[in-house]
């Protein structure tokens, strides 16, 4: 396959008495689209987070491009770019969609403010929003506030060119959308992966059936802490693994155990 960029060997994660991931082995390839998938509660956030360099797991080693990370992403720079589409879009309400967007080279670059805003309207073009940069995020459509969200995520700085994003991370980047809005938003996620500009790299944690299918082409299986399963999205409704079949189905019947 293509060039591992990132790799998890062995991480495992607790809260308190919940073990969250159990000696979790993972890689990530350049070039590729894949989704962890799994019931609630099962890690898959806790990954992204890890993986982002936001959390630290209690044991095991992340490597980054072949480099063992050492600490949080704050603590030493990864040798490539990772950004981050949070479930929420997380945007500030009290800023514009263009000082959102432009925030890190706002506050971290020594860049002119007109040549900020112009990086802003190319990236807010790419999402397909032109014309919002006056707007503040409550004037925006919960699909609108994703693809802001996907513009600042894509965001680079052109003074510093190893902080351009070579991965990036979807935390539920459909969750709480119309099945109209959540095409568009799956469109853009495949669009930005070709496109320059974009990110060819991206790892995903979903639910809906929909986002699965059509974004992913790998996808790993998070259950009790431990990857049951991996498979191409072609092998979902083909595979005997009792737990992918449940899910895929949404039988309350069968290995996966319901709360409530």
């Amino acid at each position: 396959m293509a060039e591992p960029l990132i790799e998890l060997k062995g991480v495992s994660k607790s809260f308190g008495n919940n073990v969250v991931l159990d000696q979790v082995d993972l890689t990530i390839y350049r070039g590729e689209a894949l989704a962890v998938i799994g019931p609630s509660g099962t890690g898959k956030s806790t990954i992204l987070r890890i993986i982002a360099g936001l959390l630290a797991p209690d044991s095991g080693e992340v490597f980054v491009q072949g480099q063992r990370r050492e600490g949080l992403v704050d603590d030493a720079q990864d040798p490539i770019g990772i950004g981050m589409v949070f479930q929420q879009a997380a945007l500030f309400d009290s800023l514009t969609v263009d000082e959102n967007v432009g925030f890190l080279l706002y506050q971290h670059s020594s860049l002119p403010s007109r040549h900020i805003r112009e990086l802003v309207n190319q990236k807010l073009e790419m999402v397909g929003l032109p014309g919002i940069s006056s707007r503040y995020p409550a004037e925006l459509s919960g699909g609108m506030r994703k693809r802001v969200s996907f513009a600042r995520a894509i965001m680079s700085n052109p003074d510093k060119p190893s902080d351009t994003p070579e991965v990036l991370l979807y935390d539920e980047p459909t969750a709480g959308l119309d099945p109209i809005a959540s095409t568009v938003i799956e469109d853009l996620i495949r669009a930005l992966q070709s496109k320059a500009g974009g990110c060819s790299t991206y790892v995903m944690v979903t639910h809906q059936d929909s986002t699965i299918r059509r974004t992913a082409d790998r996808i790993v299986f998070l259950y009790k802490g431990k990857v049951q399963w991996e498979g191409t999205v072609d092998e979902i409704d083909s595979t005997d693994q009792p737990l992918v079949r449940q899910f895929f189905s949404g039988s309350i019947h069968g290995p996966i155990q319901v709360v409530g």
